[in-house]
């Protein structure tokens, strides 16, 4: 809401003239620090079709109900005395057992109560007071749906009160032209420089604003926050600096704010290959990293025997967990008949974005003693990075030999190794479909 700017508060005497003036820190000390009003009651309409109807005030955010949020804020500023919860009366028994629950676990560090809101938010308000214990002088009332207000400024409603003012607002200056429009016309434009955007929590002298809320209710006056009541009653109403990150949880767009992004967390995967040379000229040119290597020795295999992809699909299938090529793409089945690996490792790609997975490095290891892999390095390395849609600066590839020992030292086959750097984005339990790629590849 907007309000007609007041002066900004500075230091009065305190409201009884036979009293001297004393700090606002020594008067908070005096063992008349405020109660608060944890206003969660309302309906959150504009939110509820992006909530499934739950009330806003009570989403989860870090694990805790927004309203405890605001509580903590209070705890933390050191200024509050205690808090009464006003909830809707349907779940009032359901949210005192969850805060005692919460209570279990992390101590809120403030005496608490909870009662029942009623049909509009005043009456929510003047159930709160109700609540009150006896002789109480200063009251916050604080919006449940703002879970970002910090303990300074909690501190400083608070000592502006005890400092003699009988209300107190924080606010913000607006920065939008404000326009008074009526059937879509506009009927005026407001001097936003007299504007203010009013937040809470907002201080009042609790026995000031029962009165007042005792006014409006024999009045059937209707406003939207209780430093209204306190204007119609001819009280002033003390303006301080507000905050940016104050903000209310009202429409759809605002479930960003309290929505957690996921951390990602690195993950590696390993991979290794090895595949036979074909002794007697078979149909399969050697192919690495999706690179023919004309000349060279033929492979035996079920698909296009391309041993370097191979192994780096393994280690992306070992990012995600997925296990190896051989689950997806048995030799059993003829539709795998030498395909084509570069067509293979995109399906892997894929698997791997649905569980989550972004590679971000590869680094592949050939070992054969033929043929000699360094004239065809950088070809092969630029296309395994055109392959993954990374730079070719994070794609590395190294070749050697066994220098004459085993199958390889003896040319009889090659092998290959790779180790893939990841990030994984967490994931809901199920895994989308990791076959569904296949039904169209023949």
């Amino acid at each position: 809401m907007t309000v007609r700017c007041a002066a900004r508060m500075t230091e009065p005497g305190l409201q009884s003239g036979s009293r001297k003036k004393m700090s606002a820190c020594s008067y908070l000390n005096s063992g008349e620090k405020p109660w608060a009003l944890i206003m969660a009651a309302g309906r959150g309409n504009r939110l509820a079709a992006a909530t499934g109807g739950e009330y806003k005030q009570l989403l989860l955010w870090r694990g805790m109900p927004l309203y405890r949020h605001a509580a903590l804020a209070m705890s933390r500023s050191a200024s509050v005395a205690g808090a009464i919860f006003v909830f809707p009366e349907n779940c009032l028994h359901a949210e005192e057992q969850r805060l005692r629950e919460l209570d279990k676990i992390d101590s809120l560090g403030l005496l608490w109560r909870t009662t029942a809101g009623g049909d509009r938010r005043q009456d929510s308000v003047r159930n709160g007071l109700a609540a009150l214990p006896p002789h109480t002088r200063y009251v916050l009332v604080h919006d449940a749906a703002r879970p970002f207000v910090s303990p300074a400024l909690i501190r400083r409603v608070c000592e502006t009160l005890a400092l003699g003012a009988e209300a107190v607002i924080p606010a913000l200056p607006l920065t939008d032209t404000i326009k008074r429009v009526e059937n879509n016309h506009v009927c005026a434009t407001l001097f936003r420089e007299q504007l203010v955007a009013a937040q809470t929590p907002q201080g009042f002298d609790a026995v000031l604003l029962s009165k007042a809320h005792t006014r409006s209710c024999e009045r059937r006056l209707a406003v939207t926050d209780d430093a209204a009541l306190m204007e119609e009653a001819g009280h002033s109403v003390r303006v301080i600096d507000g905050e940016r990150k104050n903000v209310k949880i009202t429409n759809p767009e605002d479930i960003a704010l309290i929505t957690e992004a996921p951390t990602p967390r690195p993950c590696v995967g390993m991979g290794q290959d090895v595949h036979r040379y074909d002794r007697y000229g078979g149909e399969r040119s050697l192919t690495l990293g999706g690179v023919r290597l004309h000349g060279g020795p033929e492979v035996v295999a079920h698909s296009d025997g391309d041993v370097l992809l191979h192994a780096l699909m393994d280690a992306l299938l070992g990012c995600a967990g997925l296990g190896d090529i051989g689950l997806h793409f048995p030799d059993s089945e003829a539709r795998f008949e030498n395909i084509s690996s570069a067509l293979l490792l995109d399906e892997v790609l894929a698997m791997t974005r649905d569980s989550g997975i972004r590679p971000t490095h590869a680094d592949m290891t050939i070992v054969a003693q033929t043929p000699r892999i360094s004239p065809w390095r950088e070809e092969i390395r630029n296309n395994v990075a055109r392959l993954m849609n990374l730079s070719a600066s994070c794609v590395n590839l190294k070749a050697g030999t066994e220098e004459g020992m085993g199958f390889t030292g003896r040319g009889e086959g090659i092998k290959a190794y790779a180790v893939v750097t990841a990030l994984c984005i967490p994931q809901s339990n199920d895994r989308p479909g990791i076959k569904r790629h296949w039904q169209n590849l023949t």
